[in-house]
Formats: C-alpha cells, sequence, structure tokens
C-alpha cells in the first residue's frame, strides 16, 4: 500500500489534474477538460492514504453509487492506470473516434500500454480501429470481444 506523499507524487504526475486543497488536509484533483459535469477525479485524498478515483465510465472496478473507487490498496502502477483511465473517459472523442463511430455503438478498449482501440457496430458487423486503421472485422461482439481479451485490452467505456 502508498502512503499520501507516494500516492500525491503519482497524482501530481498528471499535468491535466487541478488540486483542490479541501477541509481535513483532504485533496482533490479536478479535470477541467471534462465532458461531463464530472469534474473530480481523484475525491478526498486523506492523510492516512485513503481516497477515491471517479471511474462511473469504466468497466471492472468495484464502485460505490457515485461511481467512486477506493484506492486505499492500490499499487503505483494501478493507480496510474485508473486516473488514466478515469481521464481519457471523461475527455472529448479524438477527431479520428469521431469521424469513424459518428452514432454509432462503440466502445474504447486500453491495455497495459495505454494504447487504446475503438470497438464499432457497423452494418450488423463489429470493427475494431487503431486510429483510423480499421484492425480487424468480427461477425459478432462475442468474436470481437474475445480478439481484444486475447490480445490484452479491456474495456474503458
Amino acid at each position: 500500500m502508498l502512503n499520501f506523499n507516494e500516492k500525491l507524487a503519482v497524482i501530481e504526475s498528471f499535468p491535466q489534474l487541478k488540486r483542490n486543497d479541501v477541509s481535513l488536509g483532504r485533496i482533490n484533483f479536478q479535470f477541467p477538460d471534462s465532458v461531463t459535469e464530472k469534474k473530480n477525479i481523484v475525491y478526498h485524498l486523506h492523510p492516512n492514504g485513503n481516497g477515491f478515483v471517479y471511474a462511473g465510465e469504466l468497466a471492472g472496478y468495484q464502485k460505490d453509487k457515485k461511481g467512486m473507487v477506493n484506492i486505499r490498496e492500490f499499487s503505483a502502477e494501478d493507480l496510474r492506470q485508473i486516473i488514466d483511465e478515469s481521464i481519457q473517459s471523461l475527455s472529448p472523442k479524438t477527431i479520428a473516434e469521431e469521424a469513424i463511430a459518428g452514432e454509432a455503438y462503440e466502445e474504447t478498449w486500453i491495455n497495459r500500454d495505454n494504447q487504446t482501440l475503438l470497438l464499432v457496430e457497423e452494418e450488423d458487423m463489429w470493427n475494431v480501429y487503431a486510429g483510423l486503421n480499421l484492425d480487424g472485422t468480427f461477425n459478432s461482439y462475442g468474436e470481437a470481444i474475445q480478439y481484444l481479451d486475447e490480445e490484452g485490452f479491456h474495456r474503458l467505456s
């Protein structure tokens, strides 16, 4: 388990976040560029090492009803990953993502190296894009998911 200063160092390594000191020595970190009204990425980081990260748009985390994940027991790597994923989930779509998906159903997938792929349903097929490049086409959602899992990706949104 990381102590307060170690967690603070990891969180402060994200230049997109703005620090906001709150009561009882706690600190929030906000993402001003969020496309939603949700701005707090890190909530109530406490000097005892407890705190929360917003993961409301993310899959694979145990969240409370507000979409927050307790980070008390997180390693530095796990903390970096959830913060990065949270920022990405609240960031505006890239021009490539907007051009590819438009109004179609889409999911963003990410791997441990923070590479992202876009899974898009198009005309009864499931296409995986790396940027503007088509990476694969699948007959079913299940086949596409299996491919993404095998490649080490997990769903971001």
